[in-house]
């Protein structure tokens, strides 16, 4: 599609001059660590946090182990928080929302930023790519679970 308007700052641009450097990363590559919140599941950084200086956060999470608990109501300080799919589910509930959320191979979401969920299930081949805005963010449990579920 072309857009007929004005642009959104002079372009075309040389490489030199881009908005966000040119970053490959290589699946073959590709380091995975358990330096995320859940010790069942492993991460991989996509780069964006690098090439976007924080701003946003991506990265491609997979179970290793069998699901055995809930995470327990917890939010994140984040300003946006999305979620695809890959590979298997994962249920969520969300305070606000009626009834269980659950997300299959090929679903996404836009987690509502800062708003209380909890994840109660999650298939053992779970894969998802995560993105969040900005890259850092902190996480905070609940002592409670809220509305509409204590």
């Amino acid at each position: 599609m072309h857009n007929q308007g004005t642009p959104r700052y002079d372009g075309p641009r040389e490489l030199a001059q881009s908005l966000t450097p040119f970053a490959r990363v290589s699946a073959c590559a590709a380091v995975w660590n358990q330096e995320g919140l859940r010790a069942d599941a492993e991460y991989r950084d996509l780069g964006l946090a690098a090439v976007t200086n924080g701003r946003i956060g991506a990265k491609h999470i997979r179970a290793l182990k069998p699901f055995t608990d809930a995470t327990g109501w917890h939010w994140h300080d984040m300003t946006a928080h999305y979620l695809y799919v890959l590979r298997g589910s994962v249920t969520f509930r969300f305070a606000g929302v009626e009834g269980n959320v659950t997300l299959n191979a090929g679903d996404d979401l836009s987690q509502p930023a800062g708003v209380p969920h909890n994840v109660i299930w999650r298939s053992d081949d779970l894969e998802v790519i995560e993105i969040n805005e900005p890259a850092v963010y902190g996480t905070w449990d609940l002592a409670e679970p809220p509305a509409p579920w204590k």
